[in-house]
């Protein structure tokens, strides 16, 4: 299974926190961003995502949005990736849902890095998932040591 990691992109100062919203450089790094993981999933022979998972906040659900248009699904909230969750909640997320061959989960720092980490079983495989970044996971199942690392990208490049 493909599990993608992926950082809300840049978002505007304010409060309460839950309600800040993407910065104009958020959006466009995300439309640059989400073309970008597309062509390179395509190119690596890797399956797309067939489920998209995000935070309630506003700059998670604005984040998913371009992932959800330009892969034809439908976002579903998750409380495991609010701020404040723990990996092992997420864990729990994917073991209680259905099989999928790839599945992307929208979220935030410190959540995200944690995760990608975690599941490598090492510290700084990959950077520190800046916002709008990614870091797509392979594993049997996702837990502490269980993954590798398929690719990452980050803005402003995403690699391109």
């Amino acid at each position: 299974m493909l599990v993608t990691v992926w950082r809300h992109g840049e978002a505007a100062p304010g409060r309460p926190d839950r309600e800040r919203r993407l910065t104009e450089r958020g959006h466009a790094e995300l439309r640059r961003g989400v073309a970008g993981y597309v062509t390179a999933l395509a190119s690596r022979g890797l399956p797309p995502p067939e489920a998209l998972h995000a935070s309630r906040w506003q700059r998670t659900l604005q984040t998913a949005g371009y992932l959800a248009e330009a892969l034809a699904l439908t976002t579903e909230e998750a409380d495991a990736l609010i701020p404040g969750a723990d990996a092992q909640a997420v864990e729990a997320l994917l073991v209680g849902l259905p099989a999928a061959a790839h599945r992307v989960l929208v979220s935030h720092q410190p959540l995200v890095s944690e995760l990608v980490d975690r599941w490598l079983g090492e510290a700084g495989r990959v950077p520190a998932l800046s916002p709008g970044a990614y870091a797509v996971l392979e594993a049997e199942v996702f837990a502490p040591g269980c993954a590798s690392i398929c690719f990452w990208a980050a803005p402003p490049a995403y690699g391109l």
